[in-house]
This record gives structure tokens, sequence and C-alpha cells, in this order.
């Protein structure tokens, strides 16, 4: 396995990171178990994970892969062994009323809150790298393709979020900051703030990006790359898309579109035709599309860690493998031409 720095960090991830949203609902914590035990044992020691998993998130679920990972530690021992990712949720406009009471907020009392929840739930006395869910204004997201500018939505402060976190820091709770769901101004405003203001650095920011999503290369690839700040790229399969098993239409059992009520992302106009044609190259050139994609996102220079997930172990183990698969120029040029046929279908 590869491991990468983590910005300024002084850490380094491994370039596979595990992923852990479906523990809890499409498994269980046993399952999690397992995979946790043979992620570790390939070499994967960058966890991510959130307060609002499982996914697709409800009161009942909330907090539950954080247990699961408690659970693991508990019975496993060996916390030292794992560089472990967690999340705040943001402003959420009472979709998530579940959380503190539907009050969510980037300010000093949710911070605090969520933390020691976080810690309780993870048994370990500290965090690696706490990160925002997503901003706590109005900004592109989850898909939202335009922008539109909301500033009577913005809620609390760059400066406030980060003097809370600069408190956790010094106490020992959490090591280092990070984003998620960002755009290139709320990177720059968050690296700005810390520099004046004497705050934490951002050290990554975990946003899609996969090969119906390059978005990331618009503008965030050349701010994380000349300000140092990793990519946890999100999503490498398009949740599940490029595996081909969502196309026209199609909803398997137990597959997240199929539990979750909520629109995906990755159902667009173009996103079938793009689908398609990218299995075509993996077949022709006799790749497994899930690891081709897995290692285009692996060869690009701003990402420090590719978040994988999977429902079965024998998914996981293919998932992990794309780490030794090396891309042809020839299959590289095959997905720019096709990029540039449907640019962005899923952003």
């Amino acid at each position: 396995m590869q491991y990468r720095p983590l910005g300024r960090s002084g850490l380094s991830v491994s370039a596979i990171g595990l992923g852990t949203m479906t523990w809890g609902r499409q498994n269980s914590e046993a399952e999690g178990h397992e995979q946790m035990d043979y992620a570790l044992s390939r070499g994967i020691s960058f966890w991510d994970t959130a307060e609002m998993y499982a996914v697709p998130p409800n009161a009942e679920s909330y907090g539950r892969t954080e247990e699961i990972i408690g659970s693991w530690f508990q019975s496993r021992g060996g916390r030292d062994r794992v560089i472990l990712a967690s999340k705040i949720i943001g402003l959420s406009d009472g979709g998530f009323g579940w959380v503190r009471g539907g009050t969510s907020r980037l300010d000093r009392p949710n911070i605090l809150a969520a933390v020691e929840a976080s810690l309780r739930r993870l048994r370990t006395d500290y965090i690696d790298l706490y990160q925002i869910h997503w901003p706590d204004r109005v900004t592109n997201r989850f898909g939202t393709r335009y922008y539109k500018h909301r500033p009577e939505k913005d809620a609390v402060p760059i400066e406030e979020t980060l003097g809370v976190m600069d408190e956790l820091v010094k106490a020992g709770k959490i090591r280092h900051v990070g984003l998620s769901n960002e755009s290139p101004w709320g990177v720059m405003s968050f690296l700005r703030t810390a520099e004046e203001k004497g705050l934490p650095r951002v050290a990554s920011i975990q946003n899609a990006y996969n090969l119906l999503n390059r978005q990331f290369e618009v503008a965030l690839a050349e701010v994380c790359l000349r300000e140092e700040v990793g990519l946890l790229a999100y999503a490498p399969l398009a949740a599940g898309t490029l595996s081909g098993k969502y196309l026209d239409g199609a909803l398997p059992a137990g597959s997240r579109r199929a539990i979750d009520p909520r629109p995906s992302r990755y159902a667009t106009p173009n996103a079938d035709a793009a689908t398609r044609a990218y299995l075509d190259v993996a077949r022709r050139h006799g790749l497994s599309p899930t690891q081709m994609a897995i290692a285009f996102t692996l060869r690009q220079p701003f990402v420090a860690s590719t978040l994988i997930g999977a429902t079965t172990m024998e998914t996981l183990k293919s998932n992990i493998a794309a780490a030794e698969l090396s891309l042809s120029e020839e299959v590289m040029k095959e997905i720019e031409e096709i990029g540039a046929l449907y640019p962005d279908p899923c952003p």
C-alpha cells in the first residue's frame, strides 16, 4: 500500500482509505468488524466516518457507524494503528431534526457537543482528522451545478468555527482539521483565516471525485496543489454507478439507491451513456470497470487518499486491489475522450 502526505499535517495516509457509511444500515456490526480487520491487514490505516452515518441517514442510524468502529477498538485495541477521521454536519435547515434538536451549526456549542459525542461512540480520546461535513452557508454541493448567492443564509463565521477547532486541538481531542463538500472560495477563506488569526490550518478537503464528476479539476485542484491541501476523494465509483448496476433505471435489491429515498446525484440524463462508454473501455482492455475507476482517481497528484466502501467482502477486496492497477496511456487517452464527449454528467 502506498502512503501519501495529508496536506501539511505531518500525517501520512494510505492511498486507499476505508469508507464506513454502510455499517449500521447495509452492513451489520460483525460485517463492519470483518471489513476493518481485512483493510488493516492490507495496509489501509486511514478510516473515514461521520456523526451522521450510517447512510441513508435517519434518527435510528445516527451515530451507529461510529459505535461500530468504537466496538472494534474495544475488542481489538490498537487505536494507534489507525488514522481516524470523522465529521460534524453543518447548517441543515431542519433536514436533520434528530441531530442536536435540529439546530446543528458550526458554532461553539454544537462543535463541542458533537466532538464529545463522537469520542464516546468511537471509544477513543482523540480524532486524528475532524472534518466539517458541509459548509454553514449556501453553496454548490451534492449535485448542485450552478451557484445561487444567498448571503442571508450564512450561519457561523469561519473564524468562530476555526476558533473552536483550535480549542479542541489544544485540548488534544482532535489533531487536525479538514473540510468536505467545499468550494474554492471556502478553502481559500479557511486558509486565509487560519494564517491571519493563528488558527489551525485545514489539512484536507473531502469532495466527490470520479469519472462522472471531475468538477474538482476545474478550480479546486489548483487550489489544493498550490496550497498543499490533500483531496480525500469520495464516491470514486459514483456511488456504485460506474459498476453499471443502475443502467436503464435498474434498482438491485439492497443497493444504495433501492434503500435511499433521496434522489441520486448520479441519476442524470447523460449518466447511462457515459457509464456505458467507460464500461466499454474497461471491457476492451481486459480491466475491471470498478478497479479502472478507482485507479483513475489514484493517478491524480491532488489526491491524498481515495475512499472506498463496500457492502460485501468480495467487493471490498476488489476495490482495495485497485491500488495495484496502473492504467496505460492508451486507457487514459480513451478516458479523456469520453470525458470530452460527456463532461461531468453528474456534478
